[in-house]
């Protein structure tokens, strides 16, 4: 990336980016949701605080995201578009360029950013709920909810698809079981865990509708100790 004239790291560029931007612009036990259904009274659902999607790549946070945030009438933000934006680049060519490390590190400084605006629906990247920081972030201001989905369906979203940095380094599914083994573990922590089903996107959307709505009305204990009051 060149800027004035300089090469400078991604890192290094997301955190002027978000210095200007700053300048410009004044665990508890998780709910499980197998089946049924919601209804439109959940739309007038007021979230207390931003829901962060978290998950392995292919398991819907985008597609799923967008509807959540359009049912609720909230703002939509996909943070590795905004890591993008940031950077001045891909994040495959992030990766290319610096390595995870300086991609990690810019994710880190994005999402604390974006946990500080007002409440929305926010989608992060496979490996941002990994980072101890990140999670400590989420945890205190979010409410997080782990799409978890079956390798299979994960390798059959993600086939033919070559933007993914962590899948062009070898057999997709080797990769994705590897990684269901090291994050699955972890992503168990978050709030509220829907399963993300081989089925349309609304499927999954009212899933996530009634869970979340069962979590805003009845938090765990832990979540009312950080301040996520109850909803009538």
């Amino acid at each position: 990336m060149a800027a004035g004239g300089q090469n400078i790291g991604a890192s290094e560029a997301i955190q002027r980016h978000e210095a200007d931007d700053q300048q410009s612009d004044p665990p508890g036990d998780a709910v499980q949701y197998g089946d049924g259904g919601t209804t439109g009274l959940v739309d007038r659902m007021a979230l207390p605080r931003t829901l962060v999607l978290v998950g392995l790549m292919g398991a819907g946070k985008t597609s799923v995201g967008r509807r959540i945030a359009q049912r609720l009438g909230l703002s939509f933000i996909d943070a590795d578009a905004e890591i993008e934006a940031a950077a001045g680049c891909t994040i495959a060519e992030i990766f290319a360029r610096h390595g995870e490390a300086a991609f990690r590190d810019g994710e880190r400084r994005v999402i604390a950013r974006l946990l500080e605006e007002p409440v929305h629906i926010l989608a992060t990247g496979g490996g941002a709920f990994m980072d101890p920081a990140t999670r400590a972030s989420i945890r205190a201001r979010g409410i997080s909810l782990w799409l978890r989905a079956e390798l299979d369906v994960l390798v059959r979203r993600v086939a033919r698809r070559t933007h993914r940095p962590l899948l062009n380094q070898g057999d997709p599914k080797e990769i994705l079981t590897r990684l269901m083994t090291i994050r699955y573990p972890v992503y168990a922590e978050a709030d509220i865990i829907v399963d993300s089903l081989d089925a349309p996107t609304e499927t999954t959307v009212e899933r996530c509708m009634a869970a979340l709505s069962a979590y805003v009305a009845h938090p765990p204990a832990e979540a009312m100790a950080a301040g996520v009051e109850p909803q009538p």
